[in-house]
This record gives structure tokens, C-alpha cells and sequence, in this order.
């Protein structure tokens, strides 16, 4: 059995909207629904732990027939990784592969969720990946103070995957505080390798309001 916790438990301060940006509506569905959609849509996950905000848990618990792998909607913490160790906390007995996804993401393909799970069961640990394009410069004093080579940078998307021993044992390992932004990270310093994985660069956050736009945009694209 393999498990997806989603994470949407966030203010969404810097989209700078009275309402978090995972519940704004994109083709009048709220974005996590998407997310909880694409998600439930891959064969490889079994069930779905769905990570909320204290005073949204009742109404997506009411909704759980909506979505039939959805097992258990629970309370977020103060932090992601707060938020993602609850998440942990409640996923099934049985579980093999734990996969975390932002809720913010409503675009990920069903493609790149098989990738990066049939990865994590090879491998332990897996991040799904897409390539930078930018000219990316490391600044100093208000200076520029060099080029990165992009070639062997990338950017982490979600979900990432991991053998449910190996993240239990890597939150049991690390402090969980702001400075965690993703789960890689804390694998990373358990000293476990975390394979990469190339997937699309449409599977974007929502992070600013012309965000929906272009998610509007390749949502309707799609059949």
C-alpha cells in the first residue's frame, strides 16, 4: 500500500488574499481539490491523508465520499514539516510509500506521480525535479558574486517520495522548524541518497495571483 499526504494547511500570506491560495477556485473547483483529484487519480496510491488548517478539517472530513481514496483529514501543525509529520501520523497501518504533495500544486501529471513512487520503491527516497532555465547568480554584499552552472541545478516540486521507515526515522532525527521546506531536506541529512526524478515544469505552486491564470489555462487544456 502506498499513501499520499497532501499539505494545505498554509495562510498563503505571500499571495496576499483573505483566502489561502489552495482554496481559491481554478474552473470552479478550490486548487487543493485538483490536487487531491490528480493525486487520487494514480494507480500507485492507495489512500490520500489530507493535512488542513484547524478550521477547514470538519468540511473536507463531511466531503470525504467526494474522494474515495481519501482516508483522513487532519490538523496541520505550526510548520510544513509540522504539518507533513501529522500527516505521517495518520496514514494507514500497511503503508509502504509515503509520497507528499502540496496542496498548492494542481497541475502534477499522473505520469510524474507514478515516476517518482515507483522510484521511491526502488530506491528509498525520490524527488520529483524540474530543470532551471533562469541564469542564476549567487549575490554578496550587494553584489554579484557568481554564476551558478544551471546544468546541475534543479528545482524540487512535489510529490517527493520515500519508504515509510526512512522518513519516520528522519523526522524522528531532525528538528522540525521553519527552516525545513521540504521532506528531501530532512532525508538529505539523514545521509539516505534521494534520487531525482525529471518531471514537467507545469506542475508549478501556486505562490502569485498570475499563478491561476496560466493553472486555469493548462487545466483546461487538459482532457
Amino acid at each position: 500500500m502506498n499513501t499520499a499526504i497532501i499539505v494545505a494547511a498554509g495562510n498563503g500570506e505571500r499571495f496576499r488574499s483573505e483566502v489561502p491560495k489552495q482554496f481559491l477556485e481554478i474552473n470552479g473547483k478550490p486548487v487543493v481539490v485538483h490536487a487531491i483529484e490528480r493525486i487520487s487519480a494514480a494507480p500507485s496510491i492507495d489512500a490520500v491523508v489530507l493535512v488542513l488548517a484547524a478550521e477547514r478539517v470538519a468540511e473536507f472530513d463531511g466531503r470525504r465520499a467526494d474522494f474515495p481514496k481519501l482516508v483522513a483529514v487532519v490538523e496541520g501543525g505550526s510548520t510544513r514539516a509540522g504539518s507533513v509529520l501529522n500527516g505521517l501520523n495518520a496514514v494507514p497501518r500497511g503503508c509502504e510509500v509515503v509520497a507528499v504533495h502540496d496542496g498548492a500544486r494542481p497541475l502534477v501529471s499522473v505520469d510524474d506521480i507514478e515516476a517518482v513512487v515507483g522510484k521511491a520503491g526502488e530506491t528509498g527516497a525520490a524527488c520529483l525535479v524540474a530543470a532551471v532555465t533562469d541564469t542564476i547568480k549567487s549575490v554578496r554584499g550587494g553584489e554579484i558574486a557568481a554564476t551558478l552552472d544551471r546544468d546541475k541545478l534543479r528545482r524540487a516540486l512535489t510529490p517527493q517520495a520515500f519508504k515509510i521507515e526512512i522518513l519516520k526515522r528522519a523526522f524522528e532525527l531532525s528538528e522540525v522548524n521553519d527552516s525545513v521546506t521540504d521532506e528531501s531536506y530532512l532525508v538529505e541529512k539523514l545521509g539516505h541518497p534521494v534520487a531525482i526524478v525529471e518531471g514537467s515544469a507545469r506542475n508549478i505552486k501556486i505562490t502569485r495571483p498570475e499563478d491561476l491564470i496560466y493553472a486555469e489555462a493548462m487545466l483546461g487544456r487538459d482532457p
